[in-house]
């Protein structure tokens, strides 16, 4: 249930940058990836998409996601892919760094930190001066069991679903 409280209060604040006027709260989350410092949440998205993994040597590797992000009215905000990288729909792009990473629910992907650098030469600003994001209220998105790997460089979709904070220096 908490998840849920956490969800909808991070949803109900969000998806707009806050010089547009909109406050986003810091989300409640384990010390491991807690942003500290001079900044602050200015964008916060729910996610939809697919972890892909490949077999290789007997395993499941990640290999990319792919995910489309939403703001509260429903609308793309921004996909989600291979880099990991994020690219909002006026063209600007971060690509994040894995920082920490906490299991907060055995049955799904982590919560994840991520240092992020905007991409050189993308357009738009919605996501310049991103400093790090977070993932957090994950579902889904774990790779299958490796005794399923069985044909060396087959590729496996598993549906997931996040939000992700976004978080730039306060000013």
């Amino acid at each position: 249930m908490k998840r849920f409280k956490l969800l909808a209060l991070v949803m109900a604040a969000a998806a707009v940058p806050a010089a547009a006027g909109a406050a986003v709260p810091p989300p409640d989350v384990p010390s491991g990836i807690a942003v500290t410092g001079h900044e602050k949440p200015f964008l916060a998205t729910h996610a939809e998409g697919v972890q892909i993994y490949a077999c290789r040597a007997g395993a499941w590797v990640l290999v990319a996601p792919r995910a489309v992000l939403y703001g509260e009215n429903g609308k793309k905000i921004a996909d989600h892919f291979g880099g990991p990288t994020w690219q909002a729909t006026d063209g600007s792009s971060v690509v994040g760094k894995r920082v920490d990473g906490v299991t907060v629910d055995p049955g799904a992907i982590q919560w994840l930190l991520l240092s992020a650098t905007p991409l050189a030469g993308s357009a738009g600003d919605r996501l310049a001066g991103t400093t790090h994001i977070q993932r957090i209220n994950t579902k889904g998105g774990l790779a299958p069991a490796a005794a399923d790997c069985v044909a060396e460089g087959a590729q496996v979709e598993i549906p997931y679903t996040a939000d992700y904070v976004f978080w730039k220096p306060t000013s």
